[in-house]
């Protein structure tokens, strides 16, 4: 029934995001015309929170090593916070040259 995900990341420099997921994490694409790139993803998951409120969705890229990914990240002069140590994983936020911010996590749980 469901064939795959679409994932969207609004940015004020979309331009500047898109050489990102190309030139940075080489992200594969696909260029629909006038520069329009889609992006293929590694494997991906989906979980549902509880909360009080319904919110927005969130999406969180996973990686391996936290700690050499931010290496990696600094080596390209993208900016990271520092690592935050929550019971699911190792977290960190990168700031997209478009100025947005991004999650990168170092799992603790089961993948499916």
């Amino acid at each position: 029934m469901i064939s795959g995900a679409h994932s969207i990341i609004y940015s004020k420099d979309p331009e500047a995001d898109k050489t990102f997921f190309k030139d940075v994490l080489h992200f594969p694409n696909v260029d629909l015309g006038h520069g329009w790139l889609i992006f293929a993803l590694p494997p991906a998951e989906i979980a549902v929170h509880p909360a009080n409120e319904n919110k927005d969705s969130e999406i969180y890229l996973i990686c391996d090593d936290i700690h050499s990914f931010t290496q990696e990240m600094s080596a390209q002069a993208i900016p990271c916070s520092p690592v935050s140590d929550q019971r699911w994983g190792l977290l960190v936020y990168l700031t997209l040259p478009g100025g947005g911010r991004l999650g990168v996590y170092e799992a603790r749980h089961a993948r499916p």
